[in-house]
């Protein structure tokens, strides 16, 4: 069987030669396709009975493709933006391999017609200032791990940083002795952007950080080993089901850490900061995304207009509402 032919070959120069050195993706963006990849492929093998090391590549049918995106909603249960997020992979793979391989370009253009889903737009949530302010509060800071927890929660809610930024934050980014107190923060695509700190924010990430090397990072497990943005995941989730027990409205949302993200978003526009500046703030490349903000304190106004009681004789008006392949993709 010809090597052009097998997928696995392809796999490997699709993640490594083009999406690092011709592509130069970000390596979320590897481990995404990376991830789509160890899913889809033992799917199809088993679909088709065949080993993963002799799959090949026109064996990933359209309707191969479309019974794994199915699987995904009813088996794994994944919302329709993360079965999205997964088809989008797999249309990147067939547009290399039809790219490099002209027998191949038929095959390539039968995936990429597999479309996305369209669904309904959630929407975005956000806490509420008490809410955030008990989260806060909920670390006792009588143990080192607690401090830590406290240290993140609050730089998070400053940052409005994502979970991958301030896990791999290091002590060389902070600069806690500037007026004002400020941080460097790698963000998406290797771009870099600077955001001031309060003062309580630089107060309690200094002793976290003192005597500790430039290239180490700030933010460390109980093994003093680098936390992992599974981990900071994990660590809001704690808290938020703390605080909950007395706050029940935190457990009708789904709070993580990039909830909070949104939540600095939109308190930073209640508080008259423009827009652009929030752009900046969050490291948006578009100020498309950062308009989804003034939309959500669009709506939050519309609806306490609604609950103003207006003495008029009109009508209401209505409120807005495996084996080698698999081994290589488990090392990646």
């Amino acid at each position: 069987m010809s090597h052009n032919i097998l997928l696995g070959s392809w796999v490997r120069r699709f993640l490594m030669e083009h999406i690092v050195n011709e592509r130069n993706l970000a390596r979320n963006t590897q481990v995404s396709y990376r991830d789509t990849l160890a899913l889809l492929i033992p799917f199809a093998t088993a679909k088709i009975g065949k080993s993963v090391d002799k799959l090949t590549v026109e064996q990933i049918t359209p309707e191969v493709v479309r019974q794994f995106l199915a699987h995904l909603e009813q088996v794994r249960k994944c919302g329709i933006s993360t079965r999205n997020q997964r088809l989008a992979a797999i249309h990147a793979l067939a547009r290399f391999i039809a790219m490099h391989s002209p027998e191949h370009i038929a095959w390539g253009t039968a995936i990429q017609t597999v479309p996305s889903k369209r669904g309904n737009k959630e929407a975005m949530p956000y806490l509420d200032k008490p809410e955030m302010d008990a989260i806060l509060a909920a670390p006792d800071r009588r143990t080192a791990q607690s401090v830590r927890d406290h240290a993140m929660l609050l730089f998070l809610y400053n940052s409005g940083t994502r979970a991958h930024e301030a896990a791999r934050l290091t002590v060389g980014d902070l600069d806690l002795e500037g007026s004002p107190a400020a941080v460097k923060i790698l963000g998406k695509g290797g771009k870099t952007r600077l955001c001031p700190l309060w003062p309580l924010t630089a107060k309690t990430l200094a002793p976290l950080v003192a005597g500790r090397a430039p290239n180490e990072k700030v933010f460390l497990n109980r093994r003093k080993q680098a936390m992992t943005r599974f981990g900071i995941y994990a660590l809001v989730k704690r808290y938020v089901l703390e605080v909950g027990k007395n706050m029940p409205s935190l457990l009708a949302k789904r709070v993580c850490p990039h909830t909070i993200r949104h939540t600095t978003a939109v308190h930073l526009l209640r508080a008259g900061v423009d827009i652009n500046t929030i752009r900046a703030w969050l490291g948006h490349v578009s100020l498309d995304t950062t308009n989804i903000y003034a939309q959500v304190d669009l709506e939050m106004k519309a609806k306490a207009l609604a609950q103003c009681e207006i003495s008029t004789k009109r009508s209401p008006r209505q409120s807005w509402h495996s084996a080698g392949l698999m081994g290589f993709l488990k090392a990646l």
